[in-house]
């Protein structure tokens, strides 16, 4: 890859590798959520220095055309995913918002070989899923029981966060940031452990929204989040 002349203007390499890139995902031949090619590939295909290369990249990153995921490489950043009408926000974000302070309760973090959840996940038998479920308050009122089953290959270091710190969609987002979900919303009654975890009288509903999320085009998590009907309203503009 040389750099090109056009007039007096010349065309710097790392830009050329950006249009390449962009030629690659508009083509069709990378799509998106794909896995591209690392930096040295790249800069031995195209003769060009690691420093030209991390610039090109680094600078698709910041104009979300990629996304780099630490430890595991850099991605076809899925933008189709802006225009659903549920955005993925965290519940820490939506307290905060309002000026509230949010603080998260951990109730259980393991990992476990419940098949169900390897199923919906699409773990093999033999795979593992990490489970966690987690009261979030606004300020000292329970607002939210969340259920949550996560793919220990896409999150492996899941169980060593600290969610009371930072959320558990907070971190997902940092580390592999979703490329598409499937959500269904319900109005449910409760079982005793939730009920008890959100301080509710017996027989008032919930709104329930489950979630599941792919990223590194894997089903990522699947998440159950119950509110209290007379706490919690669903809200969104299109």
């Amino acid at each position: 890859m040389n750099t090109e002349k056009n007039g007096t203007t010349a065309t710097p390499a790392y830009q050329q590798l950006k249009d390449y890139v962009r030629k690659m995902i508009e083509t069709g031949q990378w799509r998106l959520g794909d896995m591209i090619p690392t930096e040295l590939s790249l800069a031995s295909e195209f003769s060009l220095s690691r420093m030209t290369v991390n610039r090109a990249l680094r600078e698709l990153v910041s104009e979300n055309v990629l996304t780099r995921v630490r430890g595991r490489g850099t991605f076809i950043t899925d933008r189709r995913y802006q225009s659903t009408v549920i955005e993925i926000r965290s519940i820490a974000d939506e307290i905060r918002s309002r000026g509230d302070a949010h603080r998260s309760k951990i109730l259980l973090l393991e990992s476990t070989h419940d098949t169900p959840a390897l199923q919906t996940l699409e773990l093999p038998q033999t795979g593992t899923a990490f489970h966690s479920r987690i009261v979030h308050f606004d300020n000292d009122t329970p607002i939210q029981f969340e259920d949550r089953y996560v793919n220990s290959l896409v999150f492996p270091d899941y169980l060593e966060q600290d969610f009371e710190a930072e959320t558990p969609n907070e971190y997902m987002m940092r580390v592999a940031p979703a490329q598409g979900a499937e959500y269904w919303i319900t109005a449910r009654k409760t079982n005793a452990m939730v009920r008890q975890a959100l301080l509710m009288p017996i027989g008032e509903p919930c709104l329930v929204l489950r979630r599941r999320t792919r990223a590194l085009g894997q089903i990522a998590s699947d998440v159950t989040l119950w509110h209290p009907a007379s706490r919690y309203k669903l809200s969104g503009r299109y």
